[in-house]
């Protein structure tokens, strides 16, 4: 009997602290051995030449979801989650969303119950609170985060969803007291509203009055009252899917004031912008996401937050909703920008576009796009060291990279059932070819070999970074007489 059930050997081994040339021994679904030289595996995979990194941590997409307009995702937890494993990725997070008069019991168990007989890889949930109740937010959610669902985001924008700053006290007092991690979609609401009746009383409906309606000086406004929000509380934050310089640059303000404020960006920021909006007739559509893709100048803003650490993780943010009646053009040809579906995919090209544009270009280094892409997330999670790194201890969550093949993104080469990609014909160089789900190899040769179900749903551990600082302001210090007391 071998020591090692698999074996890969040869290759270039990265986590987000070191590049090394070593040999990686696993068994039972872990890694038990990094050496230079370790002796055969029941299975051999020869590296030689390639790039072994950790499986890719998405802790931002949207799978078998309905949304706040009743619109269902294209991707179940099958499709989803075959797309992300042909990307290099090997753990979602996606959301348990809740809508008003939903209990977060029952939203959860739905979940589950999507997610259990179709995914091929492993996931987590993070929850999504639009009703914050009493009995939600004093019953439910302290069970949950008990169950290892330690994070949740919230809405400052959707008439479905959004809480006013009332509502994301309360929210915030909560997680500070629970040790959750709040995931805020920081736009200001009316803003984007008022901005979006001038644009229609006009007769301007194009989908590229989109861009218009969602303002980048909305997204900075809401940015800094969430970051003010959380300072008022103490409790840490992460600004989702972030577009531009004006947001961007209250986040690392505030993380240059000490403040436990954590930010996310996404591949269309990076690869796309306002132009695509402009498209004949409704095809702008395709392109139309929360925040919307800005110009050249704010993609240099965010390839500089990503560089000198003002975003903690690149996150796909994939809203699968296809190109016809079912959804994006749920309200037929006429459609103004405000009745088109928000959302682009991107789950499998997430870490192929990073990859290319990133390292391949010289803007990130291997360790820093292997933190950005799977590290991070599984620190910010509670996933970490299981997920997230190369490492004794760790699952066999293990992705071979071609460093030097050259692809044409086609969505003929994806595997979601989107039946578009808005990054068709971009030039890429770098591809996931060998991916490794807990040892099992799930993608080789451009084949699946994972069964429906075989993944597995992570409880998440409270993480240090859901850890508040201890540093209150003085206005609210629990120690003076206020007659009152924040928990």
């Amino acid at each position: 009997m071998t020591k090692f059930h698999t074996v890969v050997r040869n290759g270039t081994v990265a986590t987000a602290t070191e590049v090394m040339r070593c040999d990686i021994g696993i068994r039972d679904g872990r890694v038990v051995a990094l050496a230079e030289e370790l002796e055969a595996g029941e299975v051999e995979i020869d590296a030689a030449g390639k790039l072994v990194l950790p499986g890719g941590v998405d802790s931002h997409c949207h799978i078998e979801q309905e949304s706040s307009g009743g619109v269902m995702t294209a991707d179940d937890f099958y499709s989803g989650t075959v797309s992300a494993a042909f990307g290099g990725t090997t753990c979602i997070i996606p959301f348990a969303a809740q809508m008003k008069g939903q209990t977060l019991r029952e939203v959860v168990e739905k979940y589950h119950d999507r997610a259990g007989p179709k995914a091929v890889i492993d996931y987590g949930f993070h929850l999504i609170i639009a009703d914050p109740t009493p009995e939600v937010m004093g019953q439910e959610l302290p069970a949950l985060i008990e169950d290892g669902i330690t994070s949740f985001k919230v809405y400052m924008t959707y008439d479905a969803l959004k809480l006013d700053d009332y509502q994301m006290l309360t929210v915030l007092n909560e997680a500070r007291r629970l040790g959750a991690l709040v995931m805020v979609h920081a736009e200001n609401h009316d803003v984007i509203r008022w901005l979006s009746e001038k644009l229609l009383d006009a007769g301007h409906r194009a989908p590229k009055y989109h861009a218009v309606a969602h303002a980048r000086i909305a997204e900075g406004e809401a940015t800094s009252r969430a970051i003010q929000l959380s300072r008022l509380m103490d409790t840490p934050m992460l600004i989702v899917h972030v577009s531009a310089e004006e947001a961007t640059t209250a986040i690392r303000n505030a993380q240059t004031q000490g403040l436990k404020i954590y930010g996310e960006t996404c591949p269309q920021y990076l690869f796309l912008t306002a132009k695509d909006l402009d498209r004949d007739g409704l095809d702008g559509a395709m392109f139309c996401c929360s925040p919307p893709p800005r110009d050249e100048a704010a993609q240099e803003a965010i390839w500089l937050g990503l560089k000198n650490g003002t975003f903690q993780v690149f996150s796909s943010d994939h809203a699968p909703y296809r190109f016809d009646e079912t959804a994006k053009l749920k309200h037929g040809p006429n459609a103004h920008f405000k009745q088109i579906a928000n959302g682009v995919p991107g789950i499998e090209l997430r870490l192929p576009l990073l990859f290319s544009e990133g390292v391949g270009k010289g803007r990130l280094s291997l360790q820093e796009f292997v933190a950005l892409t799977a590290t991070n997330a599984a620190k910010l999670y509670g996933l970490f060291p299981r997920k997230g790194t190369i490492a004794v201890g760790a699952d066999a969550d293990i992705v071979i990279w071609d460093p030097d093949r050259e692809v044409t993104v086609s969505y003929d080469l994806l595997h979601d059932r989107v039946g578009y990609t808005p990054y068709e014909g971009k030039q890429l160089k770098g591809w996931p070819e060998t991916v490794l789900s807990r040892g099992r190899i799930v993608v080789r040769d451009g084949a699946l070999n994972a069964e429906r179900g075989s993944g597995n749903f992570l409880r998440c551990d409270k993480s240090e970074a859901a850890h508040p600082t201890g540093n209150l302001e003085p206005e609210i210090d629990p120690s003076r007489n206020w007659g009152f007391q924040i928990q």
